[in-house]
């Protein structure tokens, strides 16, 4: 199964079910869609999509899912990499009002650049990395606190 996440905040992102839409219709996917969409409105016969799940349910399709398709969210791509899911992330644009600017794509390029995920930066790339996806190899996660700890000491420190 793949689950697609948009995150909750209030942004749609429309260009990336639409990518999938026609990905599944080409029969380029295969697998069962799961979708949680947040704000984005899109209607499908061919993916499953529920606006807003709870955590538990989250939880749940984690676990079923073999490959997570992501946002360019910090939350939504180290729930999926902690639960060492093969990952592709896509961020939302300002210049397409995903968004109010661009830090999402740092993100992914930061997470891809570490080989947690394979991470893109426009939706049209979905179907070569699909194609990759199988033979992906993505690094195990490994919290880096040494730089939140740092701050934390020098506030209490002053």
């Amino acid at each position: 199964m793949i689950l697609v996440l948009l995150g909750t905040q209030n942004n749609s992102f429309f260009r990336l079910l639409e990518e999938i839409e026609k990905l599944l219709q080409n029969k380029k996917i295969s697998e069962e869609v799961t979708v949680q969409a947040g704000y984005t409105k899109f209607q499908s016969n061919n993916m499953k999509i529920l606006d807003f799940i709870s955590k538990e349910e989250l939880e749940n399709l984690l676990e079923k899912a073999d490959i997570v398709i992501t946002h360019g969210g910090v939350g939504s791509i180290l729930q999926a990499i902690t639960k060492n899911k093969k990952v592709i992330a896509i961020p939302r644009h300002h210049k397409y009002e995903e968004h109010v600017n661009d830090h999402q794509k740092e993100i992914v390029e930061l997470f891809h650049k570490k080989g947690y995920i394979i991470g893109l930066q426009e939706v049209e790339e979905l179907e070569q990395a699909i194609k990759q996806i199988e033979e992906f190899k993505p690094q195990k996660y490994k919290p880096d606190n040494h730089k939140m700890l740092k701050i934390i000491e020098d506030f209490i420190e002053k």
